[in-house]
């Protein structure tokens, strides 16, 4: 039997952590620019959903997992869309918009898969995107393991946290669609497209959202199945409110939680059962969410409609 010790000091367990966290990261990030921007976008598990299928079916038509990335990435944009223009352009009810999306996705994936591969529960196995290694972090012990090789999608979430703060809290542009979340009225009266702007946050959240999505059926899997996202778009909401809607934040938050999926992989070896240690990602959920809602504080437009 494998003692906990070995496993809570090894290598793999946070070369896993980085690897579970990385999809938990990329929707959380997405879920800031659409919340920031005041628009509420529960739709994340939906959009990863239709990311990691038409990732797929992308890679089986063309065998070019890179083709793959960008219509993940197109699929999960297109959702963000018909999520901003359903409570955007006619005030749909936010929640329910998104819970929408998140019904679509569980119902069109199984459809599309039994159409096109004869079963409703898995694709065959695709291309799936290659393994890089950063040359320099290469070198150092244990770092460089930790840190390769792994999907480009790793590469690309650590590189959109940077990305993603310098946009909201240094660019102009991220200036303007926090002001949109925080006050809606003021920012038109200041000459800011409000509606323009949701669009954008909400449609950059579902773009994100799809690259989580590819990350789990390409950059980890190579293949569809039905449920791959196991409920992590909505892991990914406490990641964004764990982190106070800030991208460093989601960083932070997704760690914390791709530890705990990571660990209770590991440690279903230890004789604890399968199912009990499948909860613990989940009830590290619910106890983050209990200590930090008291705390946070969400965009004060968030949820609220605006008509000019």
């Amino acid at each position: 039997m494998t003692n906990i010790w070995e496993v809570l000091l090894s290598v793999g367990l946070f070369t896993a952590t980085i690897r579970m966290a990385t999809p938990l990261v990329l929707a959380g990030i997405g879920g800031v620019f659409s919340e920031r921007s005041g628009v509420i976008n529960i739709g994340m598990e939906g959009m990863m959903l239709l990311g990691a299928f038409f990732g797929v079916l992308a890679s089986y038509l063309t065998g070019n997992p890179w083709l793959g990335l960008l219509a993940g990435m197109a699929a999960g944009g297109l959702s963000g869309w018909i999520h901003a223009f359903l409570s955007i352009r006619f005030g749909a009810n936010q929640i329910v918009s998104a819970l929408g999306i998140n019904i679509l996705a569980l119902g069109l994936t199984p459809y599309l898969s039994e159409t096109i591969w004869g079963s409703r529960g898995s694709s065959p196995a695709v291309t799936g995107l290659p393994r890089w290694e950063l040359p320099l972090i290469r070198e150092i012990p244990i770092l460089g393991e930790i840190m390769g090789p792994h999907a480009p999608t790793v590469f690309f979430m650590l590189a959109i946290v940077i990305v993603a703060h310098i946009v909201l809290f240094r660019a102009k542009w991220g200036l303007r669609l926090r002001a949109v979340g925080e006050s809606a009225k003021a920012a038109a009266t200041a000459g800011i497209p409000v509606q323009q702007m949701r669009y954008f946050g909400v449609i950059i959240s579902g773009v994100l959202a799809g690259l989580a999505g590819v990350h789990l059926s390409l950059g980890h899997l190579s293949m569809w199945t039905i449920g791959i996202t196991g409920g992590r778009g909505f892991i990914a909401l406490a990641v964004m409110i764990f982190g106070n809607w800030r991208p460093f934040g989601a960083l932070t938050a997704g760690l914390v939680f791709g530890f705990a999926d990571a660990l209770q992989i590991r440690l279903q070896g230890l004789g604890v059962p399968v199912q009990f240690m499948q909860m613990v990602p989940y009830i590290v959920t619910i106890i983050v969410l209990a200590g930090v809602m008291g705390r946070a504080r969400p965009p004060a437009d968030i949820g609220k409609p605006y008509q000019p």
